[in-house]
């Protein structure tokens, strides 16, 4: 259960602190005194976005804590899956700061949103008056059967087992896309395919044969010029190799003569066979090169080939075009044995779906009992509330495609009077009757679900008199086995609790605070006493406050 809240720094509170009971603890106070104030504190414990605009003062931190009482056997698996310290006495708080920064912690350890919402989601429900028409929702309806039908853990099975099929599912519509797109453009890719084979790019270098082409484009020049430089090096009288061979001769005989000169010798002598190694090399390459126009036509047609790839495939280089062509393979293959991996992927769907409707099927068998449970409970607690001939209806059906909550549409069917037909509720209950469904929705849930604290933000609504009176009595009765937490007007409400806090506002120090304190015995009486009467106080209204709370 809720035993402390404490608030710091928020809207109207800039300190707050209180201790709840077990039981039916009861919340009264003037419209606008800040009751709202602190539910939307404890709503950022539980994992709700939170608002900077709500820090009263920027300079400091806004601080939400809530100290839950738990059992080790119920939350044990929780701490230690997320690594968590347990105590009987959880402290959970929030942070927020006026630049937007937000922290959240368990018993003093930082935690994600998505940790402290999933921790607060087992231990305390809001619900606001505002949010009556969640009624309306399936998805809420569907809730309210699984809640009493105790399908917790075969939905969590469901769910996961309905995720691999709709990623599967998705995967084959994926498939079926590519072969139809494959087919349509495969004669295409696959003349692209062979054209790119043909090249033989993966034995091509392209500077190469630019370098190659080049040479036969200009043979009959290259090979004038090598003859030429070739008889400079290699003529009997005049050519360089002869007037180097003779310079070192003379400077070897005296180069013994001084350092100096056996330096120069030694550098001539270097330069020497430098030039006859160049000279053997304008000689060899003298002979290399041919003039064949077979080649340079060759040559041309290759250079031609690969620069129009280049050009229709928009590729820089020749490792492109590689990975082109590697892409367009790969393609072709998987065309051929999409067919194949299809229909492989059509069995896996086959068997998970199977899976499903095992599934599927063992949820709509416990959602039919939940519905008759439900039925009969919300008769009983209508007519104590006053809709003597009221009658809830579960329409549950089976849909035509399996969905996150199984293969079954559902919805909350409601009919006021006798004699007339049952209608969707969203279209058959009015504002007078919508509290009082809702309430008795919110009881039998309740009564089926293992939740702590339940929150009930004047739900009581649209209601007075013995019908207010006879809610009491039911609220009464769910704070036996849970701690139920009421915000309401009505005395024949307030009257009930087991415990009485009253939230009001006052002006310190120039500024309106807004503050909880809990009510004695004779607070509660005159409390009481004023909701009946206003803000006089008569002796026929203390009188029938202490009837009201006897």
């Amino acid at each position: 259960m809720l035993a402390k809240i404490y608030i710091q720094n928020f809207a109207l509170i800039d300190e707050l602190e209180v201790s709840l009971d077990q039981g039916l603890q009861v919340i009264t106070g003037e419209t606008g005194a800040g009751k709202s104030i602190i539910l939307g504190a404890l709503r950022l414990i539980m994992g709700e976005r939170a608002d900077t605009k709500s820090i009263a003062d920027p300079s400091r931190k806004s601080i939400v804590e809530g100290i839950f009482n738990i059992t080790k056997e119920k939350f044990n698996a929780f701490f230690e899956e997320h690594d968590l310290d347990f105590e009987e006495e959880t402290l959970v708080r929030r942070e927020l700061t006026a630049n937007g920064k937000s922290r959240a912690f368990i018993n003093d350890t930082p935690v994600t949103l998505g940790v402290l919402k999933d921790f607060t989601d087992r231990l305390i429900d809001i619900h606001s008056q505002f949010e009556t028409s969640r009624l309306f929702n399936e998805d809420y309806q569907f809730g309210i059967l699984d809640g009493i039908s105790k399908n917790e853990i075969i939905l969590e099975q469901y769910q996961q087992k309905y995720k691999t099929y709709t990623e599967a599912t998705t995967k084959l519509k994926q498939l079926e896309k590519r072969l139809i797109e494959g087919n349509k453009e495969a004669d295409y890719h696959q003349y692209l395919l062979q054209e790119l084979e043909e090249a033989n790019l993966d034995n091509i270098d392209i500077e190469q044969l630019k370098a190659d082409l080049s040479t036969q484009e200009n043979a009959e020049a290259i090979i004038e010029q090598l003859s030429q430089c070739y008889q400079l090096f290699t003529q009997d009288s005049m050519g360089v190799l002869e007037i180097l061979n003779e310079a070192k001769s003379k400077l070897g005989k005296i180069s013994e003569f001084s350092p100096d000169y056996e330096q120069l010798s030694e550098r001539l002598n270097s330069l020497y066979f430098e030039m006859k190694d160049i000279s053997d090399s304008c000689g060899n390459e003298l002979e290399n090169v041919q003039i064949d126009p077979e080649i340079l036509q060759n040559l041309n047609a290759q250079l031609n080939i690969i620069n129009t790839l280049l050009i229709k495939h928009q590729a820089q280089t020749v490792e492109e075009l590689i990975g082109i062509r590697e892409k367009l393979s790969e393609e072709h293959h998987l065309t051929e044995n999409l067919e194949h991996i299809i229909q492989e992927q059509k069995e896996v769907i086959a068997k998970i779906t199977q899976e499903l409707t095992a599934k599927s099927n063992q949820l709509t068998e416990n959602r039919k009992k939940a519905a008759k449970i439900f039925i009969e409970k919300s008769s009983v607690i209508l007519k104590r509330l006053g809709l003597e001939n009221a009658r809830l209806e579960v329409a549950l059906s089976e849909a035509d495609v399996f969905n996150i909550f199984g293969k079954n549409r559902v919805e909350l069917m409601f009919q006021a009077n006798s004699g007339y037909d049952l209608k969707p509720i969203k279209h058959a209950v009015s504002g007078g009757e919508r509290s009082r469904v809702m309430f008795a929705v919110k009881k039998i849930v309740a009564e089926s679900n293992d939740l702590p604290t339940l929150i009930l933000d004047e739900i009581d609504t649209g209601i007075s008199g013995r019908v207010a009176e006879e809610m009491g009595h039911l609220m009464k009765e769910m704070g036996n086995d849970i701690q139920l937490i009421v915000i309401t007007h009505l005395a024949q409400i307030a009257a009930k609790g087991n415990s009485h806090y009253k939230v009001q506002k006052a002006e310190v120090q120039g500024k309106t605070q807004s503050d909880i304190f809990k009510l004695n015995a004779d607070q509660q009486l005159q409390e009481v006493a004023q909701l009946l009467s206003g803000s006089k106080v008569t002796e026929a209204a203390l009188q029938q406050a202490k009837e009201l709370m006897n």
